[in-house]
């Protein structure tokens, strides 16, 4: 059985550094463990969530009423089978780029810009440079007090930033089909996709990635914040990046509460100016009232 631990705060596990203690806290390694502390929770009638590297997360100062589980050990382990990268649910992007790029399997490449794991990826179904999980997703295992099974990217239901996972569905293997490419060319796309990155977004800033879902419009939600005037708007320790708007920067003590009152301001101007609806794609945890 893994080890089981209570008040875990989370504001160590999550990117933008934020967050509250966890009602219980996990680190299974083996897809045992795992079953074990989901039948530990249903037990107890606690919800599970998953923090994977805490990009892409919320979660609410008050703290999170639900076992949280990070992957580790062979949940988070990565290789691959011909065309195949078959990694863990918890292995990390980076991770899995590395030893796709020695195996001489492109495809990819996209993934250097998203700092998370390959389930958090199927998850959301994430994407950037024109690219996503549902375009190399072969299946995925997940796992659930219910049962475990293996689904396609049409059963997981897949579309822009979405997928038809809930909590208590836990990503614990998948399987991308990739493409042959020289290696060279691969370290040259990606150093280029790198590049690309630093130069528009905070890298070097504490963030959990982009606020919200680019809308139905001409512009970009990134461009649109800054149409608005928003670059820098501050509440708190919580400032939207003064690089891309798109992003809120911890600027130092930032709390979840300040986050989501910026991202209530930007919703809020975007209506007002465009007449849309900014839809989040951070993911909240706890107690939370969406922006």
């Amino acid at each position: 059985m893994t080890r089981i631990d209570e008040g875990v705060p989370l504001s160590g596990f999550t990117t933008i550094g934020t967050g509250g203690p966890a009602a219980a806290f996990a680190r299974p390694r083996t897809l045992a463990e795992l079953e074990q502390a989901l039948g530990w929770a249903g037990e107890r009638g606690l919800a599970v969530v998953t923090v994977g590297l805490g990009s892409n997360l919320l979660a609410a100062d008050a703290g999170v009423e639900a076992l949280v589980l990070r992957l580790e050990g062979e949940l988070a382990g990565t290789g691959t089978e011909g065309e195949l990268l078959v990694a863990g649910g918890g292995a990390p992007n980076a991770v899995c780029l590395h030893r796709a790029r020695a195996a001489g399997l492109g495809g990819f490449e996209f993934a250097c810009a998203i700092p998370g794991t390959t389930g958090g990826g199927v998850w959301m179904n994430a994407g950037a440079y024109g690219s996503d999980w549902s375009e190399i997703l072969v299946r995925a295992f997940v796992v659930t007090t219910g049962g475990s099974g293996w689904l396609t990217p049409r059963e997981l239901g897949l579309s822009y930033r979405h997928s038809e996972l809930r909590h208590g569905q836990v990503v614990a293997r998948v399987e991308l089909r990739l493409t042959p490419r020289p290696e060279a060319e691969i370290r040259a796309l990606v150093a280029d996709l790198q590049t690309k990155r630093k130069a528009t977004q905070p890298t070097n800033r504490r963030t959990f990635g982009s606020v919200f879902k680019n809308p139905p419009h001409e512009l970009g939600a990134g461009a649109m914040l800054e149409a608005c005037g928003l670059k820098g708007y501050r509440v708190g320790g919580a400032v939207i990046s003064p690089r891309h708007a798109n992003f809120i920067e911890n600027a130092g003590g930032a709390t979840t509460a300040d986050c989501l009152a910026v991202m209530r301001e930007a919703r809020r101007r975007a209506r007002e100016r465009f007449g849309v609806e900014l839809v989040h794609e951070v993911e909240l945890l706890g107690p939370l009232d969406p922006p």
